[in-house]
């Protein structure tokens, strides 16, 4: 019986409650939000909120505190921004990196994830064998052909990484 009661509440109150949380926030997503969070608190204590003479003035005064507490998370995030020094400027990748990219995308899945593990991450064979759910010569045979597509994908006999270290030979 309470669970019904509950439901029929939120299906009377629910468009009322959003309305007013979009008045407060002028963002939808954040009004469904902030509706949400106060419904489940309203929930979790039914018993007691069904009892109010006026239970969707509570709701509104959840929604309310939960507008206020969220405009000033904004505003301390925002003061933190503002006086925290200037993050400094990131080269973008050199062109060997964006080639290394490029060809990478061009590799199945497999290979891909084999080379990134074992060259990027430093991974051990038998790590990866135990992260990809497969054995060792599995591994090895992914490392092999991805190196060899990779190489013939980039037009070179051997393939270099990023860093340009050599990408042959597990």
């Amino acid at each position: 019986m309470t669970a019904e009661m509950f439901d029929m509440f939120y299906r009377g109150t629910v468009r009322r409650l959003t309305r007013y949380a979009f008045g407060l926030t002028g963002d939808q997503s954040e009004s469904q939000d902030l509706v949400q969070e106060a419904y489940a608190r309203a929930w979790q204590h039914w018993r007691r909120v069904s009892a109010y003479d006026d239970a969707e003035a509570w709701l509104r005064l959840v929604v309310s505190r939960l507008a206020k507490d969220r405009w000033r998370r904004l505003l301390v995030r925002r003061t933190a921004a503002v006086s925290a020094p200037p993050m400094p400027s990131v080269a973008g990748p050199s062109e060997e990196t964006v080639l290394l990219v490029a060809a990478m995308r061009q590799l199945p899945f497999d290979q891909r994830q084999a080379l990134v593990l074992f060259h990027l991450l430093d991974r051990s064979l038998a790590d990866i064998a135990a992260e990809t759910r497969t054995n060792v010569n599995t591994v090895k045979a992914r490392l092999t052909r991805g190196r060899a597509s990779l190489a013939a994908v980039l037009g070179t006999s051997t393939a270099t990484n990023a860093g340009g270290a050599h990408v042959n030979g597990a």
